[in-house]
């Protein structure tokens, strides 16, 4: 599984964060947009990736196989 995020997309409504903040995380560096901590989560992530991707309310993040 692969995670990508879109930071043009990115609100910072920083829900990925909530769902999995072990692969997540917010830049505040460079205006509050996500920043993919691990790319390539194993499989025991896949579930609150799988939220953190369905509740971005900008649609910013994707996971690929």
């Amino acid at each position: 599984m692969r995670v990508q995020a879109d930071v043009e997309l990115c609100q910072g409504h920083a829900m990925c964060v909530l769902e999995d903040p072990t692969v997540f995380a917010f830049d505040s560096k460079v205006g509050d947009t996500v920043r993919i901590l691990d790319p390539e989560p194993n499989d025991t992530h896949r579930e609150s990736v799988a939220r953190a991707v369905r509740f971005c309310p900008t649609m910013a993040l994707s996971v690929h196989d």
